[in-house]
């Protein structure tokens, strides 16, 4: 039980985003256009509330009007394959864009980029029980993220959940403790770190390297490794991801419309 506990503590000092301006935004009580807008504002607290969309037509139902939201973001329309080049070997992750198709199309994208090539793996938790190893930063040391090149602004996406057995995810909100989803942290799995605001994450990533279900439903996992799991589980501070790339499944890439 103590172990547990250390754990769930190490979560929050571990996955959090160290977002040098603090704050944060607000999440949406329900998974609506307005809570994925929300995501594209900077984590800061601000004076000014966020901007919200205008309000969709009387005959637009309110999957269209989420599905106009999301068309903003890049989204993986399917699965996709990743190798992730390491000094120790290659490591092969597969990407679930048909259950988390902003989560899964944002890190797709990044690699795509080639934003990852050259960064390091800045946390790495082993102990007390295995835990997790993060990386994705560009400033290498928890409080970067991805700066757009076009508009020279962080790119931030909503939190995106599906829970199990629902036809789409939820956006924006933390599930209660009684909603499981369908895309838990088993061993292997990888999602994306952000601060303490649900809409933060940018670039940071992490990779389960235990079974850590306490986590489940308060952070977006995308994927889960496939091929060279015991090269993850070697993985130290401070090592350098050579490169990742897209070996498979580029075309179910969509860049916003």
């Amino acid at each position: 039980m103590l172990r547990w506990i250390l754990s769930c503590f190490l979560a929050m000092s571990v996955l959090l985003t160290s977002c040098a301006n603090g704050g944060s935004v607000s999440a949406s009580a329900s998974p609506t256009a307005s809570a994925v807008t929300s995501a594209t504002t900077s984590p800061a607290a601000s004076s000014k509330p966020a901007a919200t969309p205008a309000s969709p037509k009387p005959s637009a139902s309110p999957e269209n009007s989420l599905d106009a939201a999301l068309a903003r973001f890049v989204q993986l329309k399917g699965s996709a394959t990743v190798e992730l080049k390491l000094k120790s070997g290659t490591v092969k992750i597969e990407l679930d864009g048909v259950n988390a198709p902003v989560t899964a199309g944002n890190f797709a994208d990044l690699v795509k980029r080639g934003l990852y090539n050259g960064l390091t793996f800045h946390r790495v938790v082993k102990d007390p029980t295995p835990f997790v190893a993060q990386g994705g930063d560009p400033l290498g040391n928890g409080t970067g993220n991805f700066t757009d090149p076009v508009t020279s602004q962080p790119r931030y996406i909503p939190l995106e959940i599906l829970p199990d057995g629902a036809k789409q995810p939820v956006y924006g909100e933390i599930l209660p403790p009684t909603q499981k989803p369908k895309l838990r942290h088993n061993k292997g799995a990888i999602a994306m770190a952000r601060s303490q605001s649900p809409n933060s994450a940018s670039s940071q990533f992490y990779l389960a390297l235990d079974d850590i279900y306490f986590l489940d439903g308060s952070y977006a996992v995308f994927g889960y490794v496939t091929e060279g799991m015991e090269l993850v589980e070697k993985i130290q501070v401070g090592d350098r991801i050579e490169s990742i790339t897209i070996i498979k499944g580029e075309e179910n890439l969509k860049q916003p419309a």
